[in-house]
């Protein structure tokens, strides 16, 4: 069994977990985190709420270096000495990020290109590029047990080798960050509006409506709206315009199980 939880999501910070749960009972459950933007504090606290320790935890992988992806993931380096999986490129990086370079060292594990990954028992990972304004942002593909589990965050704009992966998926987790009235009319400046909407910050709304009409399938089971902006959008409004999407192709919402991953607070631990 596979199940997941999202610990924290947006720009407060980035932190999940795809957990595999043998069918043995006396097998202990173990899985990987996704981004470390939230205190390993809390990380115990969360866990231990699972019934769960970190040593459950068998490495991480990160999609981009920014702050809300990587704050905490020095303490993961420093005190658990996970493995910490992303691409060349962000390796590199890291071991030049103030939070980071310190602890990163040991921890390194490369992902090789456009090949599936073993990260761990059971988890294959593939990892695909994004526009995001980051020194690199990348998507992740996750085979486990059969179930095929694709995050796309911070998106930028969605690219065709992106939806290729999510069109495979029984899972996809996609950003839904700003409505697009709400941006344009809000207090931000005008750089940083910028910024998030021409094609190398964030996903709107409207643009990840347009991604779900793209690579719905019909054997997508899960559907997550992910990285909500806490200014420019609501998770009702973020909701709504992805349930009118299905709706517009003939889809109840529920047969898809849409959720909106909240900001700050961990969902369920969702079963996929």
């Amino acid at each position: 069994m596979i199940r997941f939880i999202s610990f924290t999501s947006g720009s407060c910070g980035n932190c999940s977990l795809l957990l595999r749960v043998p069918d043995n009972p006396l097998a202990l459950p173990y899985g990987i985190l996704i981004d470390a933007g939230m205190s390993l504090r809390r990380l115990r606290r969360e866990l231990d709420a699972l019934g769960l320790g970190t040593d459950c935890l068998r490495g991480v992988l990160v999609t981009h270096d920014h702050l809300d992806h990587i704050r905490h993931l020095g303490s993961l380096c420093k005190r658990l000495s996970l493995p910490v999986f992303t691409t060349p490129v962000l390796q590199d990086a890291l071991l030049h990020h103030s939070f980071t370079a310190d602890y990163l060292g040991p921890c390194r594990h490369d992902l090789a290109a456009d090949c599936w990954n073993e990260v761990a028992e059971g988890f294959e990972v593939q990892y695909f590029v994004v526009p995001h304004d980051a020194t690199q942002t990348v998507g992740y593909a996750i085979r486990a047990e059969g179930h095929r589990f694709v995050l796309m965050t911070d998106l930028g704009h969605v690219t065709p080798e992106a939806m290729a992966f999510a069109k495979a998926a029984d899972t996809v987790v996609v950003e839904s960050n700003f409505d697009v009235d709400m941006l344009l009319g809000g207090d931000y400046p005008h750089e940083l509006k910028m910024r998030i909407c021409q094609g190398y910050g964030h996903l709107s709304n409207d643009a990840c409506a347009e991604a779900i009409r793209t690579f719905w399938h019909p054997s997508l089971k899960n559907l997550f709206l992910c990285h909500l902006s806490g200014n420019n959008n609501t998770p009702q409004r973020a909701y709504d315009n992805a349930a009118e999407t299905l709706r517009g192709m003939g889809v109840d919402p529920a047969d898809v199980h849409l959720r909106v991953l909240p900001r700050g607070i961990s969902t369920p631990l969702l079963t996929l």
